[in-house]
């Protein structure tokens, strides 16, 4: 191995440690009580040392959330692919989706549940393969609807907000440990995910408006407050 890969190599093991140390202190402290300095303290490195790899505290998170929804992605398309039916594909996508936080909470929190992360609209870029992946989920939606499995009312947009909104809420009680002795979270995640589907294929008409972009937060949302969601109700004009 020549000088170049050697040094090479050292520095991406110095960045994927910076990381990991920078995942467990947001999670175990808050994002917002973790600075630069006691992620440096936490690998033994020198705080300077540390912004040759991140600007900022903020670009750790990024790199983190690029981290986390590659790693969804994966698991997701992975648990897809093969699959003809739309109406199986959307089932699959949701639990696959509820798999990850259990196999990977740490990133789900810092995806899916820290309100003092900074929004994810901000580098939104990073993550466009996972918008692609949504769109594609979004169009087995719309032929459930082409095929009369779901209403005729049901937005496909709209409906893969609902869908997420509800593995959202199951995952986080079972993260949570919010359910009474000997009740399986599992079970719970199932159930919710039936029903909804179920749901689907009534007269059912979504109301909420999906807006374009997967990662928007209100124009009126302060850093502070800005919490990585899918989308929020597109805004009426005039």
């Amino acid at each position: 191995m020549g000088i170049k890969e050697r040094q090479e190599r050292e520095r991406l093991a110095i960045r994927q440690a910076i990381l990991s140390a920078a995942r467990e202190l947001f999670v175990s402290e808050g994002y917002r009580n973790v600075s630069m300095r006691k992620v440096a303290e936490r690998i033994e490195y020198s705080p300077a040392a540390i912004y040759s790899y991140f600007a900022s505290k903020d670009d750790i998170f990024f790199a983190l959330a690029a981290e986390g929804f590659a790693l969804l992605a994966d698991r997701v398309t992975t648990t897809i692919d093969g699959m003809a039916d739309p109406f199986a594909r959307v089932r699959a996508a949701l639990w696959a989706f509820y798999e990850f936080s259990k196999a990977h909470p740490e990133y789900f929190e810092l995806m899916f549940t820290d309100r003092s992360v900074p929004s994810l609209n901000q580098d939104f870029h990073r993550l466009e393969f996972f918008h692609e992946l949504v769109t594609r989920l979004e169009g087995d939606i719309l032929a459930c609807v082409e095929r009369g499995q779901f209403s005729a009312g049901v937005e496909p947009a709209a409906a893969m907000h609902v869908l997420w909104a509800c593995m959202l809420g199951a995952a986080s009680i079972n993260l949570a440990r919010r359910l009474a002795p000997g009740e399986n979270p599992d079970a719970l995640a199932h159930d919710v995910l039936e029903a909804v589907l179920g749901g689907f294929s009534t007269t059912l008409h979504t109301t909420f408006v999906a807006s374009d972009c997967i990662f928007t937060n209100s124009p009126d949302e302060s850093p502070a407050e800005a919490v990585p969601v899918l989308s929020q109700p597109r805004r009426d004009e005039g």
